[in-house]
């Protein structure tokens, strides 16, 4: 029969979802290993002997992570940035990205300004000139750095123009007939239908703003308003005592850096970790954002 498989093909699926499965426990694994030796003592972690198991299991890392006012400032700040930068990315794209979805004879220019755009993108001016732009519209150590630099995602704007430009012009142009205006068109169409898209790049944009430790590092003096990143890279290259309450001192006495480390990553992990499974269902449809499509 037709639909019949054959023996070929049973075995290279089989083969195929073995080597899938290998790689995604290999993702997995160093995540339940850092798991484990924020669980596990002090003995045991510096032995090395803690694998995928905690080994005499204990939570007081964790109680001194969020007892620690430090982390938890830093942690608001990369929960602020995420939510307010990410709006302002998903502004900015939508609305830099429609007009340039639009062919040259429709918009006068549009040649000329999406080469403004992509110019930057493959040319940058180097660190130094970035600083001292930053510097002179008067950022340096405010919050508003960790936003406004990276506001305008342009490798994002070009995948969401290729997506509009992959609609049906059809309805727009019903649209313009009923007396709807342009941004008429792009709230109340463009938006709905690109939903996947916009999901992904929200993804992408959240995953970016969390990520970063960066521009912390350079921008900001005031450890107190360093983003998560910024604050867990200081503390796993040296850790800083200054930023740990007296009370806590007496505790990490009795535990090991390594599982304060992991406690501290393992938490910085899971907030990013609990947007995928909202967003995963628009992933994969958004993934394909700007392709060639028939």
């Amino acid at each position: 029969m037709a639909n019949q498989k054959t023996f070929g093909s049973i075995a290279f699926n089989v083969v195929n979802y073995f080597i899938l499965a290998c790689l995604g426990i290999s993702c997995l694994l160093p995540f339940v290993n850092l798991l484990a030796i924020s669980m596990s003592s002090s003995a045991a972690t510096t032995a090395n002997l803690v694998t995928l198991w905690p080994i005499d299991f204990q939570i007081d890392c964790y109680k001194i992570v969020f007892a620690s006012g430090a982390f938890m400032n830093a942690l608001n700040v990369s929960l602020l940035r995420v939510i307010v930068g990410t709006a302002i990315n998903l502004f900015f794209i939508l609305i830099t990205a429609y007009p340039l979805s639009k062919e040259a004879r429709e918009m006068k220019g549009r040649n000329v300004i999406m080469w403004f755009y992509v110019f930057p993108m493959m040319f940058s001016g180097g660190l130094i000139p970035y600083f001292l732009v930053v510097n002179q519209v008067g950022l340096i150590d405010k919050f508003w750095v960790l936003i406004i630099p990276g506001a305008v995602e342009i490798f994002s704007i070009i995948m969401m123009m290729n997506f509009f430009r992959g609609l049906n012009k059809s309805i727009s142009e019903s649209a313009m007939i009923d007396g709807a205006g342009h941004l008429r068109i792009l709230t109340s169409i463009y938006v709905p239908l690109s939903v996947p898209s916009i999901a992904t790049l929200a993804l992408f944009a959240m995953v970016g703003h969390w990520n970063d430790w960066f521009s912390g590092i350079i921008f900001l003096n005031d450890m107190r308003k360093w983003p998560l990143q910024t604050y867990l890279r200081q503390q796993l290259i040296t850790l800083d005592l200054r930023l740990i309450k007296p009370d806590d001192l007496k505790a990490l006495v009795k535990l090991s850096n390594r599982s304060l480390k992991a406690a501290q990553l393992i938490v910085a992990t899971v907030p990013i970790l609990c947007v995928y499974p909202f967003l995963q269902r628009y992933f994969v449809k958004g993934i394909t954002v700007g392709s060639v499509k028939e």
